[in-house]
């Protein structure tokens, strides 16, 4: 049953629209990603349809009746003087009447004579307000807070501080306990993970899915979506400028894979209609004024009248490939008792160290991740690889013929008086002004863009000059420092495509979990530990197996706890059980569906396989076309089946 909906949905400001005539439909528990590249009004529809924003054109968003919405935005107000506790706890807005309204009867009752009739009465009111007090979880609201609070990554000194105290990103983190502690039906999230850490984003993954509401999240965090969504709205333009909203079931990865698979059919589709209409177009132009003259001129009313398909349109996307150049040696890094830190660079301070290095080997074609929190030395250890900053003790070797190319986080190599063409031909200077300006367009550069100066460009636009930079390098051991912050999902796939191919050797800082696991071969860890030393380990295998050691040793909750703090019901609480002939029933029905899933499975790759046959036949891939697109409605509805009974 349908929440949520827009009809018509648009928006303009001045003559530049930003989309119109969108429609979607929100139905109870949905968690739905919103993705598209920058810019196209992913912010500006969820603001819509939080009630932020209204639509254009007489375009509406319909709530159902009783339905709670919360919004978290990606930036706070800085005037909140409340502390971060009084933010949070004002999420409990009528257990915070009954608390003061308890907090009244208390300092009458102290001021009444215990044998009147006021007194009597105060006492019962006193009695059933505080058993609704109870009942409501007035008693857990301080774990509760304290759970979400310290979830999200504040400490116990951050909980009595000022919200207008607080950097842009707490602020954000202290709206967004406050909406979850609110438990809203239909959470609406704009980049929640923007300002939290590894161990933040995991925690609010977990909290999301064991939520039972309804969720719409823009993100450029792949795996976050992989991990808390099960519907993906993609939005985007077409050729034309229109604007589009698609819709595909699953996580982030079905939806990359089912986009493909569209794209593909759409494609076949249009093909077959171009040769069905030149096949026609010969017929007649060489029958029009022959003896088939009538049955030339019906196939010409009938073309006339035929709707054309739209060439399926490519989006605009990074073009990126990475060439190992020259083969290295085996052994491209070593380290031996390295020690990473700061020397002293006066009489008057003193070095310091930030961690020691297990000795290390490094071979051809290892690809490694250096994961840890923010400060624990990361970046300094890759400056201390390249020579940019010497360790405190031990040596680095850099192996036969191994060439570095590095890729410093947030554009810091770059030169901020140039211009983007400038920056370019500054790596190598055979480079041809004609080369060097396609090459920038392969990045998304065109026109006046070769001539704007570093300094202007925005975070993601750096990171696409470091990157033309790196392809020019012929560089066959890459180091990169946070190589997608501020790159949009588009660009991330680009740039994951391009490592996931790279030949040669890498060594990268990330965040992006999806990154991580999509390229690392081993993993090297950097812990704080509880006195504040910094430890790093090495970890032979993938992320998703290094996650899997990891909570194998994590202690076990308490039995009844979920992942979110929250408890599940006591078994006094829970449901009646079913009868025996009830549960048969239920079992028989979900083994139907389940052979019905599969029959629709079956069918959807029997009728991918005849579009491939069909070649040219434009009428048999356009019937071929619609029954594929019914079984995937069926095929839905059959898993929207199941699920409600499971």
């Amino acid at each position: 049953m349908s929440i949520l909906g827009g009809v018509n949905v648009s928006k303009s400001f001045g003559a530049f629209d930003v989309f119109s005539g969108l429609n979607f439909s929100v139905a109870r528990g949905d968690k739905i990603a919103l993705v598209g590249p920058n810019g196209c009004g992913k912010t500006t529809l969820l603001r819509i349809i939080a009630g932020e924003d209204e639509s254009d054109a007489g375009g509406r968003v319909h709530v159902a009746r009783g339905v709670r919405c919360g919004y978290l935005a990606q930036s706070a107000e800085d005037s909140d003087e409340r502390t971060v506790w009084q933010l949070a706890q004002s999420a409990f807005t009528e257990l915070n009447a009954l608390s003061a309204r308890l907090s009244q009867i208390e300092h009458a009752l102290a001021q009444a004579d215990g044998s009147d009739e006021r007194a009597r009465h105060l006492l019962e009111t006193y009695g059933a307000l505080q058993h609704e007090f109870e009942l409501k979880g007035g008693y857990e609201i301080e774990p509760k807070i304290k759970r979400v609070l310290f979830g999200l990554g504040f400490g116990e000194p951050d909980l009595h501080k000022p919200v207008a105290a607080l950097s842009g990103g707490q602020r954000v983190r202290a709206n967004l306990a406050r909406l979850l502690l609110q438990s809203p039906d239909v959470l609406l999230l704009d980049e929640p993970t923007n300002h939290l850490d590894q161990q933040g984003v995991e925690w609010l993954e977990s909290y999301l899915q064991e939520w039972e509401g309804t969720l719409i999240v823009v993100s450029h965090d792949r795996y976050f979506l992989d991990e808390v969504c099960d519907h993906v709205w993609e939005m985007g333009k077409r050729a034309d400028g229109q604007a589009y909203l698609e819709f595909y079931r699953g996580g982030y990865t079905e939806y990359v894979q089912q986009r493909a698979e569209r794209r593909e059919r759409a494609l076949a589709e249009y093909e077959a209609q171009r040769e069905f209409i030149k096949k026609q177009e010969e017929y007649i132009r060489r029958n029009i004024a022959g003896q088939n003259t009538a049955q030339a001129k019906g196939r010409l009313r009938r073309l006339n009248r035929l709707e054309r398909l739209e060439k399926p349109a490519q989006q605009r996307a990074l073009s990126l490939r990475l060439h190992g150049g020259a083969r290295s040696g085996d052994r491209v890094l070593e380290t031996r008792a390295l020690t990473v830190g700061y020397a002293a660079t006066d009489d008057r301070s003193s070095s310091r160290a930030l961690f020691s290095v297990p000795d290390v080997v490094l071979m051809r074609g290892e690809r490694v991740a250096l994961i840890g929190p923010n400060g624990v030395g990361k970046t300094t250890f890759l400056k201390t690889i390249v020579g940019e900053l010497p360790p405190l003790a031990g040596a680095v070797k850099i192996g036969a013929g191994v060439r570095i190319g590095y890729f410093a986080q947030a554009g810091e190599s770059l030169n901020p008086d140039h211009t983007v063409l400038e920056e370019l031909l500054s790596v190598r200077a055979d480079l041809k002004l004609s080369e060097a300006r396609d090459l920038l367009g392969r990045f998304l550069f065109s026109g006046d863009d070769h001539f704007k100066r570093i300094a202007a460009l925005s975070g993601g636009e750096r990171g696409r000059v470091a990157l033309a930079k790196l392809t020019l390098q012929g560089a066959n051991f890459l180091l990169l420092d946070e190589p997608t912050n501020h790159l949009d999902i588009p660009a991330q796939e680009a740039l994951t495509a391009a490592l996931q191919q790279f030949d040669g050797t890498l060594l990268f800082v990330s965040h992006d979990r999806y990154l991580i696991a999509a390229l690392a071969t081993q993993l090297w860890i950097l812990d704080r530990g509880a006195e504040g030393d910094v430890r790093m380990t090495v970890f032979k295998g993938a992320y998703d197996e290094w996650r899997d050691a990891r909570d194998a040793q994590a202690p076990a909750r308490p039995q009844g706890e979920k992942a979110n703090g929250a408890r599940s019901l006591p078994r006094e609480a829970a449901p009646a059980a079913m009868s025996k002939n009830a549960q048969q029933q239920r079992q028989a029905k979900l083994t139907a569906i389940e052979q019905r899933i599969q029959a629709l499975e079956a069918q959807l790759e029997a009728l991918a396989a005849e579009m491939q046959q069909a070649g040219g036949d434009f009428a048999r891939v356009q019937a071929l076309g619609e029954a594929y697109r019914q079984a995937e409605r069926e095929l839905a509805a059959a898993w929207s089946e199941f699920e409600a009974l499971a």
